[in-house]
């Protein structure tokens, strides 16, 4: 008996097949320092709770870095990485410092 693809069921509960949890690209590049970038962007996200990934281009040249993020969190992660740009490597600091008072 076939199910209607919105009511997929895996033990007992149902899958969200919506196109929500689709991945897309938030960032893309094949400059040399592309792994650092997309590894430092990654890490601010995820400090944000928001879930990212890391795809490679292969090991062919251009070799490029793809991050993406799920489609339902695109806009926080944008927002995400233009409040870190506004505060700059100051605010990094001090959000670094007060992380560290609190521990």
């Amino acid at each position: 008996m076939a199910q209607d693809p919105d009511e997929e069921t895996a033990g007992g509960e149902t899958l969200d097949t919506s196109h929500d949890l689709d991945m897309v690209t938030l960032f893309e590049s094949t400059n040399i320092d592309s792994e650092g970038e997309a590894e430092l962007i990654r890490g601010l996200l995820e400090s944000n709770g928001i879930p990212a990934t890391i795809v490679s281009g292969g090991p062919v040249p251009p070799v490029g870095f793809i991050l993406q993020v799920p489609r339902n969190r695109l806009e926080e992660a944008r927002r995400a990485i233009d409040e870190a740009r506004a505060t700059g490597p100051e605010g990094a600091a001090e959000a670094e410092a007060s992380g560290e008072e609190g521990r």
